[in-house]
């Protein structure tokens, strides 16, 4: 049988139980400089529930540093976003891609190259509505998108990425 049993997804609505997730964001990421374009990469941060979801709102910390690598300038700027769908083509304008927490601006010191932690929120485009993730395979992505001539063209730039995300979700019910 696929799916949440019908007996707990059809339960009393005034007990319906608000799911949080608060996970860790910890990853290095390598981006390879490309020529007259912005650099992007993206990866997977959590998994959500199964069912239908309705997103209440969500917050998240980000601190991006590329100081151990000589092919990232100082005073480098970005932006970071969470969704649902990686990033996919260097914009963070697909909706699925800023559906959790919008395109954030990433901006490191004048001097360096760490971008002090930067927070982001959900906005009222994106809490409230409901996610159908009923096949269970729904998952959140951090996606990072660098401005153009940060890295050196054909190289690669090594980007610590942490910080933290905390969520919060119904599960309306399942098929």
């Amino acid at each position: 049988m696929k799916g949440l049993k019908r007996s707990l997804s059809r339960g009393d609505p005034a007990l319906q139980e608000v799911f949080r997730l608060d996970v860790p964001i910890k990853a290095d990421v390598t981006i390879t400089g490309v020529d007259s374009a912005a650099d992007a990469a993206t990866f997977q941060i959590a998994g959500l529930p199964q069912g239908n979801l309705l997103f209440l709102g969500a917050v998240a910390y980000a601190q991006v540093d590329g100081t151990d690598d000589a092919n990232i300038i100082d005073d480098w700027d970005g932006d970071f976003s969470i969704g649902t769908d990686p990033q996919n083509d260097v914009d963070l304008g697909d909706a699925a891609e800023i559906n959790i927490i919008p395109a954030t601006a990433l901006a490191s010191g004048g001097s360096d190259k760490l971008a002090p932690s930067t927070r982001g929120a959900s906005t009222s485009s994106e809490h409230g509505v409901i996610l159908d993730n009923t096949d269970g395979s729904m998952e959140l992505n951090f996606n990072l998108l660098i401005d153009d001539n940060v890295i050196t063209d054909t190289e690669d730039g090594v980007f610590e990425v942490r910080g933290s995300l905390h969520a919060a979700f119904i599960v309306l019910g399942d098929d």
